[in-house]
């Protein structure tokens, strides 16, 4: 068979994007299948290109033999000799068999395995073609819709935008243009199945890639991206340089390239945030456009914090149906509860974490040092307070020093309400106790004060008309001193005399 097929070839490779090597492997299967299906098998089939593969030839080879058995892979010696003088026995000829010879069924099954050859062919070089975009942005155009899943026509193939990764404020008509991400390609018996996505997080960074230089060559990088698709969208940015603002970059002059991403995005909310490593600044960040007033880190282990700001700044922190501190939360990784500051100063916080809001904002010293009255205590009762004030007792420090019997003299104060003082600074305010260091001297000095009756090393009886008693050293309960241990904590004891 002699035949031109440069001009199948060349449509072949133009119309399904397929190899000149594949189209050619391609017609060598359809031509084997033609054969087996005729002859019965193909074992003795050989198909030859020419040089220029613009003719192809289909041959049977054929053993000689004296006696034929097998015509399909034998010929007689005689026969043979007419082909070629010098044929002679075990010697093999190729006969060119003529396509034309091959009945309708013949034809017919080598034109479905040339079809599906080919069908599986294309899908292997789509497949291949677009496994490595994922993650990537493409242009097409709306063909169809089904089942709420939107069919689009990207030249080659076919993608499909699912309901669930359509925006909820986006309409979409007959030949519009869509620009989505693939996040997916399969390989289905229906041929190659590409997955599109408008909703998808990496799909505002491909955005901000297109839009933004500096983002797409890595000068400033997205730190981290949250979203609830058609209404809001945070992102945390920060800058490998220190002359390039991150957040300025992406917003461009004018607003101009941020503008861009939220025509893109079909009017989205997009916020542009700094990303700090310090959690209440990047807190504070997170809440924008809300302005905080002050962090309190409740607990770091299980990342909760509150965050304070001003009466008219309340609704914007926490945003419609709660959408901006739920977004401020997954930005951070930190459960944020947002208040007031009258609801603030209602909340019954410890004075670590009252100190770390006096850290936050720039207080070296400590926040204990800054109460020294009882009047500036938070959350104290003004009528205890006075009270005290009228009895001459001002500072913290002189209200320590009293004896629980003076306290219970002082008229206009319950002892409960001295209780609930008590409790008040010790929360508030950090005791540095003395009477510890105090008692340590006193039992390491080894000669008593004079006058002092002392126990006899050598009896072991003592010489006091009655037991005194002292405090531990370690822990302030009472001892006496025939004790070799503290009976409370068990640190052990050792009192030494001098010999009278």
């Amino acid at each position: 068979m002699a035949t031109d097929m440069t001009e199948a070839i060349h449509q072949l490779i133009q119309d399904r994007g397929i190899s000149e090597e594949l189209v050619l492997r391609t017609i060598e299967n359809t031509l084997l299948a033609a054969y087996k299906r005729r002859f019965g098998n193909a074992d003795n089939a050989v198909v030859r290109f020419s040089d220029d593969n613009r003719e192809v030839s289909i041959y049977a080879k054929k053993k000689i033999v004296d006696g034929v058995y097998d015509p399909v892979s034998e010929i007689d010696l005689e026969e043979a000799r007419e082909l070629n003088p010098e044929a002679e026995i075990g010697d093999e000829l190729l006969l060119e068999v003529d396509p034309k010879d091959f009945d309708r069924i013949s034809v017919q099954s080598a034109k479905q395995t040339a079809h599906q050859s080919i069908r599986e062919i294309q899908k292997d070089s789509l497949f291949e073609e677009y496994k490595d975009k994922v993650g990537e942005i493409i242009i097409g155009y709306y063909q169809r819709e089904r089942k709420d899943t939107i069919y689009v026509d990207l030249g080659k193939v076919e993608g499909i935008l699912p309901k669930k990764y359509q925006s909820p404020r986006e309409i979409y008509h007959v030949n519009d243009r869509i620009k989505a991400l693939i996040t997916e390609v399969n390989k289905t018996p229906a041929g190659l199945q590409v997955v599109l996505s408008r909703t998808h997080t990496d799909f505002v960074r491909a955005i901000f890639e297109l839009e933004v230089p500096e983002v797409y060559d890595k000068t400033v990088e997205i730190h981290k991206i949250v979203r609830e698709p058609g209404y809001r969208t945070k992102l945390a940015v920060y800058s490998n340089r220190e002359d390039v603002d991150p957040v300025g970059a992406c917003v461009g002059l004018k607003g101009v390239r941020i503008q861009a991403v939220i025509r893109e995005m079909e009017g989205e909310k997009i916020d542009i945030l700094k990303y700090d490593p310090d959690p209440r600044r990047f807190i504070k960040n997170a809440l924008s456009p809300a302005e905080v007033r002050d962090v309190v880190i409740l607990d770091e282990g299980k990342h909760q914090a509150l965050a304070v700001v001003g009466d008219s700044q309340l609704s914007l922190a926490i945003g419609k149906q709660g959408l901006n501190v739920r977004l401020a939360n997954r930005l951070v990784d930190w459960n944020i509860d947002v208040k007031t500051d009258a609801q603030f100063e209602e909340m019954d916080i410890s004075s670590e974490s009252r100190r770390a809001v006096s850290e936050l904002f720039g207080d070296s010293e400590s926040y204990d040092e800054e109460i020294s009255r009882i009047l500036e205590l938070p959350g104290v009762d003004s009528t205890v307070a006075e009270a005290l004030l009228a009895n001459g007792i001002d500072f913290i420090e002189d209200f320590l020093a009293l004896s629980p019997e003076k306290l219970g003299d002082i008229q206009g104060v319950a002892p409960e309400q001295i209780e609930v003082l008590r409790k008040l600074i010790e929360d508030n305010v950090e005791i540095v106790e003395e009477e510890e260091v105090q008692g340590e001297e006193a039992f390491s000095d080894s000669s008593p004060e004079a006058g002092e009756e002392s126990l006899s090393p050598e009896t072991g009886e003592d010489n006091f008309p009655e037991v005194e008693e002292y405090e531990c050293p370690e822990c302030g309960a009472k001892i006496t001193v025939d004790m070799t241990s503290c009976p409370n904590c068990g640190i052990g004891l050792s009192f030494e005399y001098e010999d009278e």
